[in-house]
């Protein structure tokens, strides 16, 4: 266990943090398979709007890497435009 009073602030801050960027890509992760499951192309570019600034949210706050951001969006991307 922490010894300094600043060690223990730090352990409840990084909590908070862990848990709050859980939330955000649990939501985000929700949004992207609401998205593969969306049939009509005009609720999928909807969607694909909402969800790339999803996307571009963690990558700001380095929840998830940006080189991974670029590859879920154009992935994403792709699956929307094949949509008929």
């Amino acid at each position: 266990m922490a010894n300094h009073k600043s060690a223990e602030k730090r352990i409840r801050a990084n909590e908070t943090k862990r848990v709050r960027n859980r939330y955000q890509a649990k939501t985000t992760r929700t949004q992207i398979k609401k998205l593969n499951a969306a049939t009509s192309k005009d609720e999928a570019k909807a969607l694909l709007k909402e969800v790339s600034g999803l996307i571009d949210k963690l990558a700001k706050k380095n929840i998830i890497h940006w080189k991974k951001a670029a590859n879920q969006k154009s992935k994403l991307t792709k699956r929307v435009n094949a949509i008929a």
